[in-house]
């Protein structure tokens, strides 16, 4: 694992603007790993200026070129498998395990998926007497989080490269060394020079500076739902695209009927997945109140099962940790069982939260409403169906979900009248060519598949 001290700009490493750096830590043993640059409005400027010289040669590329060289960034990203491994989890702190199959693997899924896609899709269409094009939209500023480092900028990124975009991509401050290591397999791709840059940095400075600029035609940002509010009101007053995945808050639906051990077990075991730093992470789980109790057990020796250190890793910093924590003591204040968990630290060193079950919870209260992005679920009680459909849209949010219901019909039927932009019917598998989006709060737009590749082209029509 090494860190440049500079910024892929252009097809190269360049100095950055300013001596500033950022510190990484490792959330499990709070050790600072590396440090790499600060970027200032300079760097961004920079990258932003190469990604449109190098726009009209990409944007001209046809789609089979355009395929290649993302088949080759796919190849590049499969070759570095242990290196994003060891990477991800010095700076995110996942176990080992799930770094190797989920964080570094998806994204060469991804990958595949807009290679694929970019020589498959039709990017013209004949309607009556017009023929309608779908042209790129020109300079894409990608903003990402830390939870998934590789998967978001690759969701990103692959999919502006396959419309035809160039692309300047500025991670999160906390996992900066993924996306130095994606800038290295960029480079092996041999994507042409401007393409993708790479700048490292503070949201505040640097993304900023990447949202406002006038020369990015469109902002991607995934992350919480105060800086998409920023985001977009920056965006919408240079009348630029905008598209933005923010928070949730997602419930698990258990309707009578269903497999009531496989759905708790299921629905717990997602909320723990990657710490509980997923955005739709079904942190809400509403239960029958015939089977509730039952259902609360089930749900505490899921939890148990999850060893801090070894099924389950910290937090990604000590400042997401005190949020978690808060989080906890005020659900206890208002009044909700904790059932297991809590807020004493299961280990001597790192950011380390116990799986924690909150019964007798309530629609209103702060842990039913607040995204946590911790290992925390709380359980609720419904009377019938139309109580259960009123608590799971009883939120700001709308970014997934899950049904369970005897049988696959009853529990889409549920499903469709959710107001969320993804949900698991019966423990359905993930499909990377689905689109992933939220409703209300959670933002617009969609990733992944033809759906997020639209994201990234606008219309022509010409008339004959």
């Amino acid at each position: 694992m090494k860190a440049h001290d500079a910024m892929y700009i252009d097809g190269r490493w360049r100095p950055a603007a300013t001596a500033d750096t950022i510190a990484v830590v490792n959330p499990a043993d709070e050790r600072t790993v590396a440090r790499v640059p600060a970027g200032a409005a300079e760097d961004v400027d920079a990258a932003v200026r190469a990604a449109r010289a190098a726009f009209p040669g990409w944007a001209a590329t046809p789609p089979a070129g355009r395929a290649a060289r993302i088949a080759a960034l796919r190849d590049a990203l499969a070759a570095r498998a242990d290196a994003f491994t060891e990477t991800i989890t010095a700076e995110l702190g996942a176990p080992p395990d799930l770094a190797r199959t989920v964080h570094a693997g998806l994204p060469v899924v991804i990958a595949d998926s807009f290679a694929r896609l970019a020589a498959t899709h039709s990017f013209e269409e004949t309607v009556g007497n017009s023929t309608v094009l779908l042209e790129p939209v020109g300079v894409v500023g990608a903003i990402t989080p830390w939870n998934y480092p590789l998967h978001q900028i690759v969701a990103k990124a692959a999919a502006a490269l396959a419309a035809g975009c160039a692309v300047v991509v500025k991670p999160s401050e906390e996992t900066p060394l993924t996306a130095q290591l994606f800038a290295e397999a960029v480079h092996e791709a041999d994507l042409p020079a401007g393409t993708v840059n790479v700048v490292t940095g503070l949201g505040p400075v640097a993304g900023a500076a990447l949202a406002a600029h006038d020369g990015v035609d469109l902002v991607s940002f995934t992350g919480s739902t105060a800086v998409g509010r920023r985001i977009g009101a920056v965006a919408g007053a240079a009348v630029k695209r905008v598209a933005l995945e923010l928070g949730g808050k997602s419930a698990s639906v258990i309707l009578p009927g269903a497999d009531l051990r496989t759905a708790v077990r299921a629905s717990v075991a997602q909320v723990m997945f990657n710490s509980g730093q997923t955005c739709s992470a079904w942190s809400r789980l509403l239960i029958h109140r015939d089977q509730y109790e039952e259902a609360v057990a089930l749900a505490a020796e899921e939890a148990a099962g999850h060893t801090p250190g070894e099924r389950i890793g910290p937090l990604v910093s000590e400042r997401q940790l005190r949020s978690v924590l808060g989080h906890i003591d005020r659900a206890v204040a208002e009044g909700a069982r904790l059932v297991t968990g809590g807020p004493a630290a299961p280990r001597d060193l790192g950011h380390y939260v116990s799986p924690t079950v909150f019964a007798d919870v309530t629609p209103g209260m702060a842990v039913a409403q607040e995204e946590i992005f911790g290992p925390v679920v709380a359980l609720l009680r419904y009377e019938d169906e139309e109580d259960a459909l009123r608590i799971a849209n009883g939120t700001v949010y709308g970014l997934g979900g899950a049904v369970w219901a005897a049988d696959d019909a009853t529990a889409a039927a549920f499903a469709r009248r959710m107001d969320a932009g993804q949900i698991d019917v019966n423990g359905g598998r993930f499909n990377p060519l689905a689109p992933f989006g939220g409703y209300k709060r959670s933002g617009f737009g969609r990733e992944l598949g033809a759906h997020g590749l639209a994201e990234y082209l606008q219309t022509k029509s010409l008339q004959f």
